[in-house]
């Protein structure tokens, strides 16, 4: 596999990788709305039929088993992804061994379902782990198919398939909750899910492996997927010591809390960065030669994620009181400061992905692994200090973590590549700044309707935060230059 930068002549430069750009973004980018909507569907309607002991008890387990599920990958759908040329024996292959990782995992996680009951100090997790295992084989399976599509750059069928199996998982889950299930619905839905996008990607990709073969060159694409997933692990880990530590020092309870507010952190971070990277990789891989085009274009990128995401935690951050109270219900108010604190973390990590799309487009998975060891560790130092002070510690830790590493990687990325890193970080600033101070304003307005009905004081706040972002366009050239640009990124697609 080729991973160095290619020449310029070798890049493509007909429009149709454009057409395919704009095109997918505009998909992927449906399919990932409907994907929020029906998971957030699932939060309000589930949070409502099970209680935070239900959701504490699945977390436990999650959060430990979850690392199978990076090794399971073992950045063998990246490598395929990025790689310039792929042949049939090589994909054929990396389907087996994706296969043969989740099978070993799956049966290792059925094996030690009493280890992590013990650890929990909870007999009820044995059962859960056990089913819950079969995820990672399910998983294995699915893999390759997906990294078929994603190359391809078939992102219709990519998104109705994962759209189906979150409308599929949750149907589930919601009967087996109205029937009594209790925490096993949550199971049902992990099971079902894993098992409808194991069969609708297998029948969009229209392709089927065929036996593995010796003879084929892999070295490449292994020492690729290799040095990822240990970055991988590494940000798992980072992301779930908290909620590991949780669990084990304070129960299910409190860590159902701490669950939730996490999900929602990670709703709008992981629902709109997955769909900006399947549509950035392949481009930016392609766009390695030319490097005004690929400055261009990655700026344009992170621009439009970043507004996004960070307008939507600023807001949720300076709304969570009401917004938790309409989600979830009267019984997770204990959630609310815990999801404040972590937003703040959340809003440095959203402005860090672009920086993982450099790392991945220029096959600098060794730079990128160096980082993350230094990185995360400091991450996973912070959340380990603050579980002194309990859960809003933990939280607290993370953010720190968080907000430490976004300067770092940028500093980093410097030193190992060509990528702009300073319009990265003005441009990230910018993004900070602006719906940081849209967010206070709304949180100000909103207080005099403190013992309003809820949906009022939303709806201050909502009306402040949208004047506050108007009034801030018209008197920040600079910031209303970002949006002007995000506007038009259609046109830069085509032109890419």
């Amino acid at each position: 596999m080729e991973t160095g930068k290619p020449s310029a002549s070798a890049v493509p430069a007909t429009p149709s990788l454009g057409r395919l750009a704009a095109g997918g973004a505009l998909v992927t980018m449906g399919g990932q709305l409907a994907k929020i909507a029906v998971q957030f569907g699932g939060i309000v309607l589930l949070a409502r039929l099970l209680t935070p002991r239900d959701y504490g008890l699945v977390a436990m387990v999650v959060a430990i088993i979850g690392v199978g599920e990076v090794l399971r990958d073992f950045g063998l759908s990246s490598a395929a992804i990025q790689a310039r040329h792929l042949s049939r024996g090589q994909r054929d292959n990396l389907f087996w061994i994706n296969s043969g990782i989740g099978l070993a995992l799956a049966a290792t996680v059925f094996l030690s379902a009493g280890a992590i009951a013990d650890f929990y100090r909870e007999p009820l997790l044995g059962p859960v782990a056990q089913a819950i295992s079969a995820t990672l084989l399910l998983n294995g399976l699915t893999t390759q198919f997906r990294a078929h599509l994603n190359r391809e750059m078939r992102f219709g069928p990519l998104a109705l398939a994962d759209v189906a199996g979150q409308l599929v998982g949750l149907g589930a889950a919601v009967a087996a909750a109205l029937a009594g299930w209790g925490y096993w619905a949550l199971v049902v839905q992990a099971l079902v899910q894993a098992s409808t996008l194991l069969a609708l990607m297998a029948l969009a990709s229209r392709w089927w492996p065929r036996l593995p073969q010796r003879d084929v060159e892999m070295r490449g694409l292994l020492r690729f997927g290799g040095n990822l997933v240990a970055s991988q692990l590494l940000v798992y880990f980072s992301n779930n010591l908290g909620q590991i530590l949780v669990g084990n020092r304070l129960g299910a309870v409190p860590l159902g809390h701490y669950n939730r507010a996490f999900a929602l952190l990670m709703m709008p971070l992981t629902q709109l960065n997955a769909p900006a990277t399947t549509v950035a990789l392949p481009v930016l891989s392609r766009l390695q030669g030319d490097p005004a085009r690929y400055s261009a274009f990655l700026l344009r990128g992170q621009a439009t994620l970043m507004h996004f995401v960070i307008a939507i935690l600023a807001f949720a951050c300076a709304q969570a009181g009401p917004l938790i109270h309409l989600v979830l219900g009267e019984r997770w108010a204990m959630t609310v400061p815990i999801f404040r604190i972590l937003v703040v973390g959340g809003l440095f990590q959203a402005a860090g992905y672009a920086a993982y799309w450099v790392f991945l487009s220029k096959g600098l998975t060794g730079p990128q692994l160096r980082y993350s060891i230094v990185s995360r560790t400091l991450v996973i130092a912070c959340i380990a200090i603050g579980s002194q002070w309990g859960v809003l510690g933990v939280a607290g830790g993370y953010a720190c973590g968080m907000a430490v590493s976004w300067p770092l990687v940028l500093w980093w990325l410097g030193r190992a590549s060509d990528a702009p890193t300073r319009g990265m970080l003005t441009g990230g600033l910018r993004a900070l700044a602006g719906y940081g101070l849209c967010g206070l304003i709304s949180h100000a307005a909103s207080l005099p309707f403190a013992d309003a009905w809820m949906p009022w004081r939303l709806l201050a706040g909502s009306v402040a935060f949208a004047a506050a972002f108007a009034l801030l366009c018209l008197a920040w050239p600079a910031f209303r230059r970002d949006v002007a640009g995000i506007l038009h990124t259609r046109t830069l697609l085509r032109n890419a």
